[in-house]
């Protein structure tokens, strides 16, 4: 009989929390290793749907939300100017594999990758929300990480990539405290989610392997597709330039952004 009562009110947990449902994490991290006071925040969303799930910037999700609406009206309005996580993740119930949706500058790149976690459960409980958790530990992407994760909410999900214990994680972080995820809100959601697509970018679908080699010839040298596509030009005093100085200014500036994103959630993307 208690074993009846327990799968009833596992069941009634399952129903109540398993579809449609919206998680809001706080994340926090330090994009440059070596400027550690320099700590980003943003709202993450964990859309728990049927079938699926969306894990997406709360920020970049309203200002695409606000252009598509404005292109249904005719109106070409330009994006917020904000600066937002360009990550979105859909993972899918008892699979291993996601697919990673990111931008490279100026093309997006759509990204097939299996992902098998191996937890260690720890006999540490503790409390986040109300919610009874439990400590877990992986490796993932060349970092260690800790996670709290509650079986009252009975969703094998988390932020980002993260999935696989018996219940959602509503904390996680790595070992060097660069990157953090906790959650601070739960709301329901539409039954019908599609995340608007404005049309306004290249899609390039690749598997991981293959993006991990593009990844890394981007870091070394992100305007190599730009040869031969910049004609020669004037600058603002009128002096011409080649089209070969043009794309070593704008290779330098964007080295130098990427110089001080040094800390990337999978430190193994730079190796």
């Amino acid at each position: 009989m208690k074993l009846t009562q327990t799968l009833l009110l596992f069941l009634i947990s399952f129903l109540t929390f398993g579809q449609n449902k919206q998680f809001l994490y706080e994340y926090k991290f330090i994009p440059d290793s070596t400027n550690k006071a320099d700590v980003k925040s943003e709202i993450m969303i964990l859309n728990v749907l049927k079938g699926r799930s969306e894990y997406y910037s709360a920020v970049r999700y309203a200002s695409d939300s606000a252009q598509a609406a404005d292109f249904k009206k005719g109106i070409n309005s330009m994006p917020a100017n904000v600066k937002s996580v360009n990550e979105w993740v859909t993972k899918y119930p008892n699979s291993n594999q996601l697919t990673h949706t990111t931008f490279l500058v100026w093309e997006k790149y759509k990204v097939k990758q299996d992902v098998e976690l191996k937890w260690k459960l720890t006999n540490e409980f503790s409390k986040i929300l109300n919610y009874d958790v439990q400590k877990a530990t992986t490796e993932f992407g060349g970092r260690i990480w800790t996670a709290w994760f509650t079986k009252e909410i009975p969703i094998q999900d988390g932020p980002y990539k993260f999935k696989g214990l018996p219940g959602l994680i509503l904390k996680i972080e790595d070992a060097t405290k660069s990157h953090s995820w906790e959650l601070k809100g739960i709301r329901p959601n539409q039954e019908e989610f599609v995340y608007p697509d404005l049309g306004q970018y290249k899609i390039i679908e690749l598997n991981y392997n293959q993006f991990v080699k593009k990844f890394r010839n981007y870091r070394a040298n992100p305007t190599a597709d730009l040869v031969g596509q910049i004609p020669d030009q004037p600058d603002a005093d009128g002096t011409m330039r080649t089209s070969a100085e043009v794309i070593r200014e704008i290779n330098q500036k964007i080295m130098a952004k990427l110089a001080q994103d040094n800390n990337l959630i999978e430190l193994n993307l730079l190796k």
